[in-house]
């Protein structure tokens, strides 16, 4: 049986690609939990880029209805909710390649990533409210912080589709590649990502995840993180790699 989540690893790479085609990428509680275990094992097996893709002609289409039955009941132990803090929780720099529809959690999934990729056939959907739910995985905070509110009220409370273009107006794309490259684009920008210095890039994101504070409260945050970096191998590498190309100049 093919895996509907299907995992591939390279040197500090991970590849997670939904792989459902026939039933447009709709995602199953088996394969919140197959991703929530991948994410939860990248924290510790030396992985620092995961790309997140979807195979056939969309990214996904949300959740799969029919097997949606129950999952709440179970709690925060439940794989869609196991899914979800880790998706959160995840220091791993996330890069998502997305063609056509990415409804639902397919969307919302896309404001925990640091780089999306959209293809120009790429629409973002919103419809918990048409389908008399609300929002989920902080959606109702990201978004707005993202674009706004009323942007935010108008993708979620009229869920209105918002195209690739636009998306990537409203901050919610990093960019938009040509019609069938989004995965190669990903897997591009994943190698320039891997050549950074694995802590400082680590310290990073951890940095830009971190809760909203007082602009004080942050420097000090900020302060203690270089104090880190400081006394990091990767710095004086990264200065000796300074100066010996600076003498190769001369």
């Amino acid at each position: 049986m093919i895996s509907e989540i299907e995992t591939t690893r390279g040197d500090r790479l991970l590849h997670i690609r939904l792989n459902r085609p026939a039933k447009r990428n709709a995602v199953t509680q088996a394969m919140y939990a197959a991703m929530a275990d991948a994410l939860i094992a990248a924290e510790s097996d030396g992985t620092v880029a995961i790309i997140f893709s979807g195979a056939g002609p969309l990214f996904c289409a949300g959740n799969d209805l029919a097997d949606w039955s129950g999952s709440h009941e179970a709690g925060g132990s439940a794989p869609v909710h196991r899914f979800l803090k880790a998706l959160a929780a995840t220091t791993r720099v996330l890069i998502a390649a997305v063609q056509g529809r990415a409804v639902g959690i397919g969307a919302t999934m896309l404001l925990h990533c640091d780089f999306v990729l959209a293809e120009p056939d790429a629409v973002l959907s919103f419809p918990f409210v048409d389908l008399a739910l609300v929002p989920e995985a902080a959606s109702s905070m990201l978004l707005p912080r993202a674009v706004g509110h009323l942007r935010a009220a108008e993708l979620l409370l009229l869920a209105e589709p918002l195209e690739a273009e636009a998306a990537m107006r409203l901050g919610l794309v990093t960019r938009v590649v040509p019609a069938g490259t989004a995965a190669v684009e990903a897997a591009l920008l994943a190698d320039k990502v891997l050549t950074k210095p694995e802590g400082a890039l680590i310290a990073t994101k951890r940095l830009l995840k971190a809760p909203a504070t007082t602009v004080s409260a942050r420097m000090e945050t900020e302060t203690e993180a270089f104090a880190e970096r400081l006394r990091s191998p990767e710095l004086q590498a990264a200065i000796a790699r300074f100066f010996a190309s600076r003498n190769k100049a001369a």
